[in-house]
C-alpha cells in the first residue's frame, strides 16, 4: 500500500517559492498538519491502516550544509525550534522538505545516509520546472508516497 501526503495549495507553493529562491543552493524546512483519517488496505488488518498526512505549514529552516549547492542539513536548533513550535500550536510534525535545484527527483544517496526520523516524510523539490516528490523513512530505506493537493 502505497502513503499518501496531501499539500493544501498554499502549502505546496510555499515549498516551491523557497525551491526556487534560494536555487542554486538545496533549501529545506518542516513540514506541519495533521493526519486525516485513515486508509485501508481492505484485507481487515487494523495494523495495515496508514494515516494520509495533510501538510498545511510550511516552515523554513536555514541550510547549514558545508555545500550547500549539493546537500542540505537543517540547523539542528532551528529545527528542534521549528518542530516545538507547530506543536504548541495544534499541529502535527509531519516530515522535512529539501530542494535538488539540478537533480535528481528523488532522495539521494546522501539523504538516505542521512535520514534518521522514523516514519516522517521526507519532500524533495525541483524547483523548476516544478516537481514534488516524497518518500515515507522505514529506518532502513525509503519509500515512496502519492503526492496530492487538497
Amino acid at each position: 500500500m502505497t502513503a499518501t501526503i496531501e499539500f493544501s495549495a498554499d502549502a505546496y507553493e510555499a515549498v516551491v517559492a523557497h525551491a526556487r529562491g534560494g536555487a542554486p543552493r538545496e533549501v529545506c524546512g518542516v513540514l506541519g498538519g495533521e493526519h486525516r483519517g485513515t486508509e485501508h488496505a481492505g484485507n481487515g488488518h487494523d495494523d495495515d491502516r496508514e494515516r494520509v498526512r495533510r501538510v498545511r505549514s510550511v516552515h523554513r529552516v536555514e541550510n547549514v550544509a558545508r555545500s550547500p549547492r549539493r546537500t542540505y542539513l537543517l540547523d539542528p536548533e532551528a529545527q528542534l525550534a521549528t518542530m516545538e513550535e507547530i506543536e504548541a500550536n495544534g499541529r502535527d510534525v509531519l516530515g522535512f522538505y529539501h530542494s535538488h535545484p539540478t537533480g535528481p527527483p528523488e532522495p539521494s544517496a546522501v539523504d538516505e545516509r542521512r535520514a534518521t526520523w522514523t516514519d516522517y516524510s521526507y519532500v524533495v523539490c525541483l524547483p523548476d520546472p516544478p516537481f514534488v516528490g516524497s518518500w515515507r523513512w522505514s529506518g532502513e530505506e525509503f519509500a515512496p508516497e502519492t503526492v496530492s493537493l487538497c
